[in-house]
């Protein structure tokens, strides 16, 4: 499906992140792919897995510095000539801010975790566009948190409402240029920055008996949805939101000891 297809992974920081997983999927159906790193950690990470997806465009990208956007994506097309697709994968909130109430979350804090995790999908896709071939497409990642109060989720939730607004903006204007722009809202994976989340193991635990699909989701189950978006499955499809959390998002306040207190 993604044969003769090449694109640009930004936010693969090891073998269980979401975006690793939505690198091999679109590896195993015959994608091109290039990945960057926001520091020498993430890079000797990175060099150590490129060889598993035949990866031969690596660049230091961090998504705060324009130049730096701008290189990885002008280098990129260089090597491949163009650029069929693009993932953002990149999100940053400070622990401790997320673990205090949104209420006191500091000024300093909300610059940058907006900047990291939500504008620097408009500047990816700037820097991109000249680049960018007819029918492209670009795909973020949110979370349920965007949409409602999820404990703990504070102020990245509020950044991923403020990356999907951006994305159907974003969609607005790509879309004269062929360009779609999709989310995938994903339910919760045991992923490295889950785990810095206070109630993320609580959540995991609970989220699988209160969803219609009565499991979560893993890395495959998203990688999959991924390959739909960025392939020209769907062509048609843009600015849209696709849940891919066994239909937990449909559901109110149902729990299961909501049922045992109605019953009784």
């Amino acid at each position: 499906m993604m044969a003769g297809k090449a694109g640009l992974i930004v936010g693969v920081a090891n073998q269980r992140s979401i975006a690793w997983g939505i690198a091999q999927t679109l590896r195993n159906q015959g994608a091109t792919i290039g990945l960057t790193y926001a520091n020498a950690q993430i890079e000797k990470q990175l060099r150590g897995l490129a060889p598993r997806l035949g990866v031969e465009f690596l660049a230091p990208c961090d998504v705060r510095d324009d130049d730096q956007i701008k290189a990885a994506c002008d280098g990129f097309a260089e090597r491949h000539g163009g650029i069929d697709f693009l993932v953002h994968a990149v999100a940053f909130a400070a622990g401790d801010e997320l673990a205090n109430g949104f209420i006191n979350t500091s000024r300093a804090a909300f610059v940058l975790t907006l900047d990291v995790s939500a504008y620097s999908l408009v500047s990816l896709c700037r820097h991109a566009r000249p680049h960018f071939k007819p029918g492209s497409s670009v795909l973020s990642l949110s979370y349920l948190g965007s949409d409602r109060v999820c404990v703990g989720y504070n102020l990245m939730g509020v950044a991923k409402a403020a990356l999907e607004s951006a994305s159907r903006y974003l969609a607005a204007d790509l879309g004269a240029d062929g360009v779609r722009v999709n989310v995938i809202s994903s339910g919760p994976v045991r992923t490295l920055a889950a785990l810095g989340l206070p109630s993320f193991r609580e959540m995991l635990e609970k989220r699988a008996s209160q969803s219609p699909l009565p499991y979560n989701v893993s890395l495959a189950d998203i990688g999959n949805s991924a390959l739909f978006l960025l392939s020209d499955m769907s062509r048609s499809t843009t600015g849209s939101i696709v849940w891919v959390d066994g239909g937990y998002n449909i559901m109110g306040s149902w729990s299961e000891a909501d049922a045992r207190a109605g019953a009784a």
